[in-house]
Parts: C-alpha cells; sequence; structure tokens
C-alpha cells in the first residue's frame, strides 16, 4: 500500500523543517537601532524642500568664498578708468563701476570677507557665550550670579554705538589697513557685543536639564562633572543654541555690510558687499546695477542662512513636526 500523505493536500508538514515560506522571503529581521534627538532631527530635515534649497545656496556661497577663481578670472582691486560705468555686458556680466573694475568679479570676491567674518564671529560668540551659560547654569550660586551681572553690563550697551566706540579705537587714524587686521577688528566687536545672547540661551537650558533624571543618576552614580557636563547637559543643550547659531550667521553677514556701509567696519582693500552698496550710493540713480547685483547678493545669503536655521528649528522641536 503506497502512501498518500505526500499527495495529500491537508496532509501536515513535519515540524522543525525549516522556518516558513515568508520569513524565507523577507529575510532575516534586524532590529532597528534606535536614534536620538540629531538623528530624528536629521531625518526630518530630508524630507522638506527648504533645507535643500537653502544648503545649496550656502554650500555655493562657501565655495564662492573659498575658491572664487572657479567663477571668475577677473581682477576685483584693479581697473582701467576708461572703462567706468560700463553697463552690463557679455564681457562684464555686471558692469564696471566708477574705477572701471569688474562688478561681477568684486561681488564673487566680496563673498570672502562677508562670509568669513560672519563664521569666525559665529564660532567665537558660540564658545564663549555658550561656555559662560554652561558654566553659569550648572554650578549656580554666587558663580551664577556674578557672571550674569558682568553679561547684563555688555547688554546695557547699544549694538551700533558698542560697535562704533570698539571699531573706532582700535582702527583710528594711522592704523594698518591690513585685511586681516581689520577683519579681526569687526570678527571681535561682533563678538563682544553679542556673547550675551548665547550665554542666556545657554545658561536657560542647562538650568532645565541639570534637574533631569539621567543627570540625577549619574551624579548619584559618581560621575564626575566634567563627564556629565560633556556626556549628559552639552548633548541636551545643542539644539537651541545650533538653531541660533544658523540663523546668526546670516545676521552677522548683514551686520557686516552694515558697518561697512556706515565707513566703520571693513575698508578698501578688502572687498566686501557692504564695501560695494557703500560705494555705489552716489551713482544709483545713474548706475543702479551697482547697487543691484551687491545688494541681492547680501539678501540672498541672509535669507539662505535664516531659512536653514528655521529648518532646523522646525526639525528639533517635537511640537512642529
Amino acid at each position: 500500500m503506497s502512501d498518500q500523505s505526500a499527495d495529500t493536500p491537508f496532509a501536515a508538514k513535519p515540524t522543525g523543517a525549516g522556518p516558513p515560506a515568508d520569513a524565507a522571503l523577507l529575510g532575516p529581521v534586524r532590529a532597528e537601532k534606535p536614534r536620538g534627538l540629531l538623528g530624528d532631527a536629521w531625518r526630518d530635515l530630508r524630507r522638506r524642500p527648504l533645507f535643500w534649497v537653502s544648503a545649496i545656496l550656502i554650500a555655493g556661497f562657501v565655495l564662492m568664498a573659498a575658491f572664487p577663481s572657479l567663477f571668475t578670472s577677473g581682477d576685483p582691486v584693479n581697473g582701467v578708468v576708461s572703462r567706468n560705468f560700463g553697463t552690463p555686458s557679455s564681457h562684464a556680466w555686471f558692469g564696471y563701476d566708477v574705477q572701471g573694475r569688474d562688478v561681477y568679479a568684486r561681488v564673487i570676491y566680496g563673498a570672502r570677507a562677508s562670509i568669513v567674518v560672519a563664521l569666525l564671529s559665529t564660532a567665537g560668540t558660540l564658545l564663549i557665550g555658550g561656555a559662560m551659560g554652561m558654566i553659569a547654569g550648572y554650578l549656580g550660586g554666587w558663580v551664577d550670579a556674578l557672571l550674569s551681572r558682568f553679561a547684563d553690563v555688555f547688554f546695557g550697551l547699544p549694538f551700533v554705538l558698542g560697535a562704533i566706540v570698539i571699531l573706532s579705537t582700535f582702527n583710528g587714524a594711522g592704523a594698518s589697513n591690513s585685511e586681516w587686521r581689520i577683519m579681526g577688528l569687526v570678527i571681535m566687536s561682533l563678538v563682544v557685543l553679542i556673547w550675551p545672547v548665547v550665554m542666556r540661551l545657554m545658561r536657560s537650558s542647562v538650568l532645565s536639564t541639570r534637574e533631569a533624571d539621567y543627570v540625577v543618576a549619574a551624579r548619584a552614580l559618581g560621575a564626575s562633572t566634567g563627564r556629565i557636563v560633556l556626556k549628559h547637559l552639552l548633548p541636551n543643550c545643542l539644539a537651541p543654541l545650533l538653531v541660533y547659531g544658523t540663523i546668526l550667521v546670516g545676521s552677522f553677514i548683514g551686520v557686516e555690510a552694515t558697518l561697512s556701509f556706515l565707513g566703520i567696519g571693513l575698508k578698501t582693500p578688502v572687498v566686501s558687499w557692504g564695501i560695494m552698496i557703500s560705494e555705489s550710493q552716489d551713482y544709483i540713480r545713474a548706475s543702479p546695477f551697482l547697487l543691484f547685483f551687491p545688494a541681492m547678493f547680501l539678501v540672498t545669503a541672509v535669507l539662505s542662512f535664516v531659512m536653514l536655521g528655521e529648518a532646523i528649528r522646525e526639525a528639533l522641536d517635537p511640537k512642529l513636526r
């Protein structure tokens, strides 16, 4: 008698013969590694068109500042007087200024001073203000009171007046017009006047985080102060600083242009958008393109960093997702 169980459609399958067919098709199941705050933010940012538009524009400006020769072969400093006020053409896309210099080349090279000043000023402001805020918020007591009162002194200084005093004092008549010296003075003035804002932002974040359960547990387990600050407080307090720092870069680009326009910031022979706008104000009716092109690049750069900061803020804030 032959065995008919193999031909029977309802025959029981032997146990232990292997994984089910569906499992074999799906493959091995792997547990997804949990993401942190920054991981979730990055996943959300990749889905936002605003982030990619601003990031591409910023990458273009940074590349322009680092390698201006990739965008133009013109001379931004020397010109030919006979071609002054030349209108935009195929030879000079943005025309020529009062001294016969190529406006397009000056706009490209002007990105370097504006971007460098903004990035270094932001880095110095975040480092000094963040360190002061971390110390004041974590230690508290008389240290917090002393640092807070010290910051209040700088809060009482109007920004424009403070910048005029600092830059006029160190960059008066007879001072060297070296490009890096002038840029260093502008960076110093921006850092000195803005760091208290970052300090208060970091201090408030630390005050709201230092009593969290994971910080209290780490302190009870005998973790050192450095480990608590670096492993627990700093990663959880960086979000507001990251957002503010991104917006601050755009703000500093505008501030540098404002100070240069007023004649107390960067000066010739430095090439910057603010200097170009300042030099074009007397010829705005006859040659409006001298003002339009550097102002267009300036506004686009500022808006790019502001848009990036807004996208990061929305990604880091769970309530806005």
